[in-house]
């Protein structure tokens, strides 16, 4: 039996090609796409608009790529948490974030994650495989719909799901091309942050691109020996080529790096690690973002105590740097950062 098209594969130019093809007007594209990416259609027979024949004909041939909803969770503080099944039974979860401004949809780009952060569960479960851009922009496409049928806004989306989006480079161009084109998702990158453990050679790549979408790199050390304990990648990309290759990112694009530091106990949270990440940073075009380490039982470790993360705190502003303490969303259904791991668990 022949594979059917996945549409949610397919840019406009190519789905009126198709249409073309098949002996349809390539106008019919567009009235495919918004009843896809505006009214959340679920199938070619609610696109009430076509011909028929043309619905009866795509069905045959082509499919829309949605995954299947597992299981959804609700926080106490609103978070959602989404888990998927993909066509091949493999999970991978999805979340969204309440904020006054609206909502953000974290987005997860590999089922497991090959990284081995050890504050992080994602890489538990191990490795399974890249996502495509396909399934990548209809986990989008699925929050979005749930969130509007809520009377809800989707206003940002971050890659900071499951996975490395950079190791998944091939499918995250074509999932950001879709993000920003007007016949689909119509979103300006500037509402999209992608969140990287520093794979240098894709930093590069992506600001060659000169794309202007918020880059936040995971750093979580001030210094190469913590950041080697911490982060299996220095070993490969040590923090001196890591920070120029984000200076370059900043140069091309002209936008601000963020910069993520996890603050575990005994570990990175010390006066002295705070020092020595002012001096790292402070001449830098950034921002930090501090994130109070979210409890994960299989990893043995815990957040730093409140007083300590204001000592922290406290020592980088003395310095003039611009910083923000992550609000922590979602840890009550394991949907805050560092927590998902692409399984069943926890109460609906």
């Amino acid at each position: 039996m022949r594979k059917k098209i996945n549409i949610l594969a397919l840019s406009p130019e190519q789905f009126a090609v198709l249409l073309s093809g098949l002996g349809h007007p390539a106008y019919r594209a567009g009235q495919i796409l918004v009843w896809l990416y505006q009214k959340g259609a679920r199938s070619f027979a609610e696109m009430t608009n076509l011909p028929k024949s043309l619905r009866q004909q795509l069905s045959e041939f082509a499919e829309i790529g949605f995954l299947e909803t597992v299981k959804r969770q609700v926080s106490r503080d609103g978070t959602e948490k989404y888990l998927f099944a993909l066509a091949d039974g493999q999970m991978v979860e999805t979340v969204g974030l309440p904020y006054n401004i609206g909502y953000s949809a974290c987005i997860s780009t590999q089922v497991g994650c090959k990284m081995g952060c050890i504050f992080c569960a994602s890489g538990l479960p191990g490795f399974g495989r890249n996502l495509s851009a396909a399934e990548i922009l209809a986990q989008v496409l699925q929050i979005k719909e749930e969130l509007s049928a809520q009377g809800k806004e989707l206003k940002s989306l971050v890659l900071m799901g499951t996975g490395e989006p950079l190791d998944n480079f091939a499918a995250m161009v074509p999932f950001l091309e879709a993000v920003r084109d007007p016949q689909r998702l119509g979103m300006s990158l500037r509402h999209v942050t992608l969140s990287t453990a520093g794979l240098v050679p894709k930093i590069r790549e992506l600001a060659a691109l000169k794309l202007p979408l918020t880059l936040a790199v995971s750093l979580h050390a001030s210094n190469n020996t913590l950041r080697d304990k911490i982060m299996p990648i220095n070993k490969k990309y040590q923090m001196e080529e890591l920070l120029a290759a984000c200076d370059e990112y900043s140069k091309l694009t002209g936008r601000r790096i963020t910069y993520e530091y996890t603050l575990i106990e005994g570990l990175n949270d010390g006066i002295k690690e705070a020092r020595e990440l002012a001096l790292l940073l402070k001449k830098r075009a950034c921002h930090l973002n501090l994130i109070p380490f979210n409890a994960v039982p299989e990893l043995g470790l815990s957040p730093s105590p409140q007083p300590v993360m204001q000592a922290f705190v406290a020592a980088l502003r003395s310095s003039g740097l611009k910083v923000t303490v992550r609000r922590r969303l979602g840890a009550d259904i394991a949907a805050a950062c560092g927590q998902l791991s692409n399984k069943m668990s926890g109460d609906c």
